[in-house]
């Protein structure tokens, strides 16, 4: 799918508050740590402004000597604060880091959940690169605001909270006058808030197109370099990353301005600190510690609301992170099972399409008003051209999709009565590209049937025919086959994906162009082991290569989401129809190219001689 097709949900509007509290409730988890975590921060926070305190003491002491005993014991408060201060911040240090990786494991877990009980329609529409960067950046982002933003936002009221009962303890009408400042700092920061957050929802959305594409170009890079398209893909990219690079900037550029005008209401605060404090001070209804630990309580002030403007971007960042990942976690599978869905236990019995309509896209039907009844233990071939329906009535059957009219019985029952993994889990699946997961030959087909002993195995590969090129590996059944099956050819993964099937023993088997992509020697390898795996069960054969199919007990001539024809092979033929023409068409196309290649052979041999 090209990105320029796709738009992603749209999180332009303010948001209320729900996303932070779905985030915070992602460490509620942890009361335990989390009240440790918070408990810590303010004790580190509010020991601050008791050193302040200690100061002034110190500072008017030595001004107006004492008793010395007075100084000891300030000094041991100082000593007793410093040894909790350290411990408090050991502490919160490693509770954050414990509440992240946990946030991180439990939202990632939620994804990865949710995108197994999502139907296929969310696939089709969603491009892989989204949703990589979804589970892979995102749930770091979250977890370092609920962590160490929240750290700064707990440290920063702390701070504050502290600082203004200390001004007011110490001289109340100076504190309000620095009070004051405070409703401009929030006017402020409100006022930056929403402009930065729109640029950085806006990077976050150009950074899942870049991903995508960096995925197309990597798993597409063979098709890319024979095209030639390398400048075109160079292009693309450019324009995307200019994009994300002018979010970026803008962003940036508003996050430099907050600081400096945090930074001048600070500076109005401290000049009415000295202003007022001196003149007082002159009067001598004020000591000088009091205007140097006012000095100190209003840096207190401002210092964490000028850390949070450093951080400010990456909060809002991570906000936009979390609204994505929130995103999937409350995406809803189009396909559920309703509430009195069963497992029947088997499917053995008949299959009928009743009337079956269907399309991805209104306005342009795949299926229409569809009926076919397939009797137990029946082969049914489908055939017919590109786009004709054949693939989508597989994945009805499958229930990968469901009709958006008619009805589909199994063992006739409608099959929306009975839970997705009964039917599932019964029909087994072999594609036209075979899917290898990373790991051994052995896994890969054990993935069929985990629980399958040695010898179910090793009888399932031969009875594929995948047996006999297995034992040539190097390590035989031990062989690693690479990511997506890359160590092996297409045929080898082929007969490995039907000894899965194999193994797994299902009531239903679908075998969809299982042989279009390999050479005849191993097309008969995998038609023995088809045959054999058909044996006894309803079976849905999808194939171009008409010669696979013509042992199917009735074979279905399906053209623009209806059955043309239906019969055997031999009364097909005689019927001179549509199947007639396709399998004499293949027929030819396959003896010029058998006439071809035996030119070829007689040129190269007469050169030879």
């Amino acid at each position: 799918m090209a990105m320029d097709e796709w738009e992603e949900e749209d999180f332009e509007e303010s948001w209320d508050g729900q996303t932070l509290a779905r985030m915070l409730g992602l460490a509620a988890r942890k009361r335990l740590w989390m009240g440790g975590f918070l408990a810590t921060v303010t004790l580190v926070a509010v020991s601050d402004s008791v050193f302040t305190y200690l100061k002034k003491l110190v500072i008017d002491q030595a001004i107006t000597p004492g008793k010395p005993e007075s100084l000891v014991w300030i000094f041991a408060l100082f000593a007793t604060l410093s040894l909790l201060q350290a411990a408090g911040v050991f502490t919160f240090i490693y509770l954050a880091g414990l509440l992240g990786e946990q946030i991180q494991y439990d939202l990632r877990r939620s994804m990865f959940t949710k995108l197994q009980e999502l139907s296929f329609s969310y696939f089709d529409r969603t491009p892989v690169g989204w949703i990589m960067s979804r589970v892979t950046s995102d749930p770091a982002k979250v977890a370092d605001l609920v962590t160490w933003g929240l750290m700064d936002a707990t440290w920063a009221a702390m701070s504050i909270i502290s600082s203004l009962v200390f001004m007011l303890y110490l001289q109340w009408t100076l504190g309000i006058l620095v009070f004051l400042t405070i409703p401009v700092l929030v006017f402020a920061g409100a006022l930056f808030k929403q402009r930065i957050i729109r640029q950085y929802r806006q990077v976050r959305q150009i950074n899942s197109k870049i991903t995508a594409s960096f995925n197309e170009t990597i798993t597409g890079v063979r098709v890319i370099k024979a095209l030639g398209r390398e400048e075109n893909n160079l292009h693309e990219f450019q324009s995307l990353t200019d994009g994300m690079y002018a979010a970026g900037f803008r962003a940036a550029w508003l996050s430099a301005l907050f600081l400096p005008v945090v930074q001048g209401i600070g500076a109005v605060a401290l000049a009415t600190v000295a202003w007022f404090g001196g003149a007082r001070a002159m009067q001598g209804t004020i000591s000088i510690g009091t205007i140097q630990a006012f000095i100190g309580y209003v840096t207190f002030m401002l210092w964490p609301v000028q850390d949070l403007a450093r951080v400010f971007s990456e909060m809002q960042h991570a906000i936009a992170s979390a609204e994505r990942s929130f995103s999937l976690v409350d995406s809803l599978p189009e396909i559920v099972d309703r509430p009195d869905s069963a497992d029947p236990g088997t499917l053995r019995g008949e299959v009928e399409f009743d009337h079956v309509s269907f399309w991805y896209k209104e306005g342009k039907p795949v299926l229409e008003d569809f009926s076919l009844r397939v009797r137990e233990n029946e082969s049914i071939a489908l055939v017919g051209p590109t786009g004709g329906g054949k693939t989508t009535i597989a994945s009805l059957l499958c229930r990968f999709y469901e009709p958006r009219r008619g009805v589909i019985r199994i063992a006739g029952r409608d099959y929306t009565t009975l839970t997705q993994k009964a039917i599932q889990s019964r029909i087994g699946v072999v594609l036209q590209t075979p899917h290898l997961f990373s790991g051994t030959v052995r896994e890969n087909i054990r993935y069929g049937r985990l629980e399958a002993t040695e010898a179910e195995l090793e009888e399932a590969a031969r009875v594929a025919g995948a047996d006999e090129f297995i034992h040539r590996l190097e390590k035989g059944y031990d062989t690693e086959v690479g990511q997506g099956g890359n160590q092996l050819s297409t045929g080898q993964k082929q007969l490995i994906s039907l000894a899965r099937a194999v193994l797994a023993q299902p009531d239903i088997l679908v075998m969809d162009e299982a042989t279009s992509s390999v050479d005849t020697m191993t097309e008969a390898l995998i038609q023995r082991g088809m045959e054999s795996l058909m044996t006894g069960r309803v079976s849905f054969v999808i194939a171009h290569r008409l010669s696979t199919i013509r042992r199917a007990h009735r074979i279905v001539v399906v053209e623009e989401g209806r059955i043309a024809e239906i019969g055997t092979h031999a009364e097909l033929l005689r019927l001179r129809g549509k199947y007639y023409w396709l399998y004499t068409q293949q027929f030819r196309w396959e003896r010029m190219r058998e006439l071809d290649m035996g030119s070829v052979r007689g040129l190269l041999g007469a050169q030879e001689t």
